[in-house]
């Protein structure tokens, strides 16, 4: 399986509209899809707070490792769905396992710079 880790940008990132798509373009894809998807609590999107560990790809089957900020999370069902219906939108996913994670477990550190200036947040 291919893999990618790491931020990218804001919610609302464009979702390429290719019907056939590469695997790390497919990846780039599922990530802009999981950054359309905020916490409800903080306004943030998901990517930008850290919460997306991992994005593997096995020709469309996607698997999203994530975590939540807290295992008793009250958004948690509801940000889970939102993800699993991100990523299922974009074309080339034919299948979506979004998997709850709790190692390592999310540290306000995991928060990217543009989720930083969303909260208030000053830089380090």
């Amino acid at each position: 399986m291919a893999g990618y880790t790491g931020s990218r940008g804001l919610a609302g990132n464009p979702i390429p509209s290719m019907s056939s798509v590469s695997s790390p373009t497919l990846l780039d894809a599922v990530r802009a899809a999981c950054a359309t998807v905020a916490d409800p609590e903080f306004g943030v999107s998901v990517d930008d707070l850290g919460l997306i560990y991992d994005i593997s790809n096995d020709k469309g089957a996607v698997v999203v490792a994530m975590t939540l900020t807290t295992p008793h999370c009250p958004a948690g069902d509801v940000i889970l769905q939102g993800v699993r219906a991100a990523v299922a939108s974009v074309p080339g996913v034919f299948t979506v396992d979004v998997r709850l994670v709790w190692e390592p477990g999310w540290t306000p550190e995991m928060v990217n710079a543009a989720g930083r200036r969303h909260l208030g947040w000053e830089e380090a």
